[in-house]
């Protein structure tokens, strides 16, 4: 992921490309509101973990590698022995660098003849290199919070919604959406001296990140797919994460930033959820909000400084020291909560 602002005089609809400083700009806001909570399960912060240490135990799941098929197909089994509906919608995509990627978008779907829906959305791949690192830049990372985590709280989301008596099912339908080299990008920051073969791309409103959401976001599955709304987890399961409220969230898709920020105060989560505003990131939101699905981004970055990710962003330490099971409490017991609440 990367930073991008929004020009004034379009802020609605531009969103910029190219190299940026990096500066986190953010604004403090109202508090929550309260509202009576709706009765939800209680996430396992244990079950998620395990999760999470599962799919870093194959290895870096880089697209193209043996460790990347076997962790999909992992991916696939898991949700189907939950007994979700599950689709895979293999793709190619050429990366930043020429080389084409084989990759595969995964979609699990909780009562799937539910009118009503809530898509949850995250990725499942690392980035191939580690190139934040000081010491090991061309590295492949583990990316325990950068992709694992995310997978890790939808997993346990799934086996705990279809755990639940009839009487205890949330009244909508959910989606779990897992997209594929996600952060396979280019960032001009560390990698100044290769050259973006996707620079074009970004000119047209594309990017070199995100290559999974916006396939998917071209072809919509399932097709026609219209939820209420869709919340995207990146990075969240790091200890300490911040999460503000990220610009295009805000943009998008305000009332649905208010909902989750509120509920997560009113778990005793207010310092995860940080009443503070953000400026925009280009993350796999961007494209389903061009999809038409109204999404929010819960992303663990830096509220105040230059620098807009934590240290272990894009580095070797991005392991399973870093993976805290309170952080993966308190996002999916907050997203569980906000499910419930429709």
């Amino acid at each position: 992921m990367k930073l991008f602002r929004f020009a004034p005089a379009v802020l609605a609809a531009l969103l910029l490309t190219g190299c940026f400083d990096n500066k986190n700009t953010t604004t403090e806001t109202s508090g929550p509101e309260q509202e009576p909570l709706t009765a939800a399960p209680a996430f396992n912060a244990d079950s998620a973990y395990a999760y999470v240490a599962k799919q870093v135990s194959f290895g870096p799941r880089v697209p193209n590698s043996p460790a990347h098929i076997k962790t999909g197909n992992w991916i696939i089994d898991e949700f189907k022995s939950y007994g979700l509906s599950v689709q895979e919608q293999p793709f190619e995509a050429m990366a930043f660098d020429g080389k084409m990627l084989k990759g595969r978008n995964i979609v699990a779907q909780f009562q799937p003849a539910a009118v009503r829906r809530i898509s949850i959305f995250t990725h499942w791949d690392t980035r191939p290199f580690a190139d934040k690192d000081k010491t090991n830049k061309n590295a492949p990372l583990d990316g325990a919070s950068d992709g694992a985590s995310g997978v890790g709280i939808a997993l346990e989301m799934a086996r705990l919604l279809a755990a639940q008596p009839d009487s205890l099912t949330p009244a909508v339908g959910v989606d779990f959406i897992l997209f594929d080299a996600e952060d396979y990008g280019y960032d001009s920051s560390t990698q100044g001296e290769l050259k973006n073969q996707l620079a074009n791309l970004e000119a047209q409103g594309g990017s070199s990140w995100c290559l999974g959401s916006q396939y998917w976001a071209k072809n919509t599955m399932p097709a026609n797919y219209k939820p209420n709304f869709g919340i995207l987890l990146d990075m969240v399961g790091a200890k300490g994460a911040k999460f503000s409220r990220e610009g295009q969230s805000l943009e998008k898709a305000r009332d649905v930033v208010n909902k989750v920020w509120n509920l997560g105060a009113q778990l005793g989560y207010s310092d995860y959820f940080l009443f503070r505003d953000m400026s925009g990131i280009t993350d796999d939101h961007v494209f389903t909000n061009n999809a038409g699905v109204r999404t929010i981004d819960i992303i663990d970055t830096m509220p105040v400084g230059d620098e807009t990710f934590p240290a272990y962003h894009h580095t070797t330490q991005d392991n399973m020291s870093v993976i805290d099971k309170r952080t993966l409490k308190a996002v999916g017991q907050t997203v569980l909560q906000t499910i419930y609440g429709e």
